[in-house]
């Protein structure tokens, strides 16, 4: 008797995803050989370094590849490749959301952008946002139980009063908040906030200041750039980063590019939002974290705890839910997990 499929969510990660670590992920893990082939030669169209180059480097090197095109262009790779690879005889994919420029990984695996070309605009909005202004840093809003802790909320709350119009929340990072703003305001803030955890606040190198009103002449430029033409009728729904549900099928390719290319780089991208409306659209048996890394995860947890899914009331609770032989989330950056989602390799 032929086993039931198990419905999946796929997440996927964005910037900063591929680290050290992460080098020579992409070959081997390669699933779509052609499509690689294909991104390689529009990188090499456009003057850049090719994917296969960087992530076949013989060592990490933290300038060349945490360079925004660069970086961005591993990251969609490697999304990609990982989502080719997941085992559609065992998991039937409901939806698709990401954090970040992950929303341009999910726009590739729902067959809005389609082919090798889609890495131009990849690599294109990766240049766009990086020239612009401004930098990026990140805070825990929860305690070590992931727990919501009211006095870094209160800090972060009156760091964004203070410097208004200079700061702003550029992602909802599940119990984390990234906050971007002007280089001055960001060093101001980081300097007011209490020291934690022995990391934060953590300035994310190379970052301009994403998803924030310091992007929008980035966003002008992208929308007279690139063409309608460019976005296809999704085949799979899409949740992005308002956490607004974008019907397969029957969504508007307008509508998706205005999104993609204005509010999606000048407005706040709200990931726990996506990552609990999610949930509760689809009711998937299972969350699929696709690499590189896996990073993400804890975010997503911290997602779920917040609105008690499942029963999931705190970090504790997360890591004792995983211990089953196909746990709830499913990270393909974890090679034991990996093995449960995709295709022999």
């Amino acid at each position: 008797m032929t086993q039931a499929k198990k419905t999946a969510l796929v997440v996927c990660p964005g910037r900063g995803s591929y680290q050290r670590t992460e080098l020579g992920y992409i070959s081997q893990h390669l699933s779509q050989p052609a499509l690689l082939q294909g991104f390689d030669a529009v990188r090499t169209a456009l003057g850049l370094t090719t994917v296969s180059a960087l992530d076949r480097a013989l060592q990490f090197n933290q300038r060349e590849h945490l360079k925004a095109d660069n970086a961005a262009a591993l990251i969609y790779a490697a999304g990609l490749q990982d989502f080719a690879a997941i085992d559609r005889e065992q998991f039937d994919i409901v939806a698709v959301t990401g954090n970040s420029m992950g929303w341009y990984t999910a726009l590739g695996c729902a067959g809005v952008w389609q082919g090798a070309d889609s890495m131009r605009q990849v690599s294109s909005m990766a240049q766009l946002t990086a020239e612009a202004a401004g930098a990026q840093f990140i805070y825990p809003l929860v305690d070590s139980d992931w727990q919501p802790c009211l006095d870094k909320q209160a800090l972060v709350a009156e760091q964004l009063y203070l410097h208004q119009g200079a700061l702003f929340l550029s992602i909802e990072y599940g119990g984390y908040a990234v906050l971007a703003g002007t280089h001055s305001a960001v060093k101001a803030a980081m300097q007011a906030l209490p020291a934690c955890d022995e990391r934060f606040p953590l300035l994310l190198p190379g970052h301009a200041a994403f998803h924030s009103p310091l992007m929008l002449p980035a966003a002008e430029q992208a929308q007279s750039q690139w063409p309608e033409q460019l976005f296809a009728t999704p085949q799979l729904p899409l949740i992005d980063g308002r956490g607004v549900v974008w019907s397969s099928r029957v969504a508007a390719t307008a509508a998706l590019k205005a999104y993609t290319f204005g509010h999606q780089v000048s407005q706040s991208y709200h990931f726990s939002r996506a990552i609990q409306v999610a949930v509760k659209e689809f009711a998937p048996e299972h969350i699929i974290l696709l690499g590189p890394g896996a990073s993400v995860g804890s975010a997503v947890a911290q997602s779920l705890i917040a609105i008690n899914w499942q029963g999931l009331r705190s970090k504790a609770d997360f890591i004792a839910s995983q211990q089953t032989p196909l746990p709830y989330v499913l990270s393909m950056g974890m090679p034991e997990q990996r093995r449960l989602v995709a295709i022999s390799e």
